[in-house]
């Protein structure tokens, strides 16, 4: 039997794979919502074909480069903040150690060390290596919470593709006579093999998952046919 090592250990829980599972999961999700629910709007109101493949088209290429470009804005507006802290914690740890030992003391006494044992470990930590005790138990930044913004644009964007191209491909093949109704339905099954993915990819439940994104997919596609047909004119 393999010994138990802190990496096997950690391999074993779904935490480290919170950030790029986050993004993948928001991109194809948005993805299959999106275009499914602007190619049912356009559906509703049209009697021809090529202005839904049209629209589900352009809502595939816009949704894509606009959830990309979000995310790695967001993200790195993240990473900025949290580069700003990091830089402020060298400092402050130059200018002024004792202070910064105090606190990292009372962090772990906080959290339930006696106080001659908080102040025993956060002297050991900060002579092992200061700036990454602080960061991670001061600041609350780890490995795993840490955001990549290109791994995040790249997830979002390449999954928001991927859950837009299905809607695309019912749009090509089903018939344009109740083409609404053949969307929604296939969308609802797209969505639930997505919701149980996510959830088995992240150790969650697939019951709680699949009933989410179904009653959200379902509020917001429903919307997009009744603008359809309210506000809808025939092309």
């Amino acid at each position: 039997m393999e010994p138990i090592t802190i990496d096997n250990y950690l391999d074993s829980h779904y935490i480290h794979r919170s950030n790029w599972l986050r993004a993948a999961v928001l991109g194809a999700n948005d993805g299959i919502i999106s275009v499914s629910s602007l190619a049912i709007g356009v559906a509703a109101a049209s009697t021809t074909l090529e202005p839904i493949v049209l629209a589900t088209i352009a809502g595939l290429v816009a949704g894509a480069l606009s959830m990309a470009a979000g995310e790695y804005v967001s993200v790195s507006s993240q990473t900025d903040i949290e580069n700003a802290d990091i830089e402020r914690e060298k400092l402050e740890l130059e200018e002024m150690p004792e202070e910064e030992l105090s606190i990292l003391a009372q962090i772990y006494e906080k959290r339930g060390l006696k106080k001659e044992t908080a102040i025993q470990v956060a002297k050991e930590l900060t002579e092992h290596d200061a700036l990454s005790a602080h960061i991670r138990d001061e600041l609350g930044i780890t490995d795993m919470s840490q955001a990549n913004p290109i791994q995040a644009a790249l997830a979002s964007g390449g999954t928001f593709t991927l859950g837009g191209f299905l809607p695309l491909v019912v749009v090509l093949l089903a018939p344009l006579s109740g083409m609404e109704y053949w969307l929604y339905g296939f969308t609802i099954i797209f969505l639930m093999i997505l919701g149980a993915t996510s959830a088995k990819a992240g150790g969650a439940k697939v019951t709680k998952a699949i009933i989410r994104i179904t009653v959200w997919s379902t509020l917001a596609m429903g919307l997009s046919g009744l603008v359809g047909y309210l506000f809808g004119v025939s092309v």
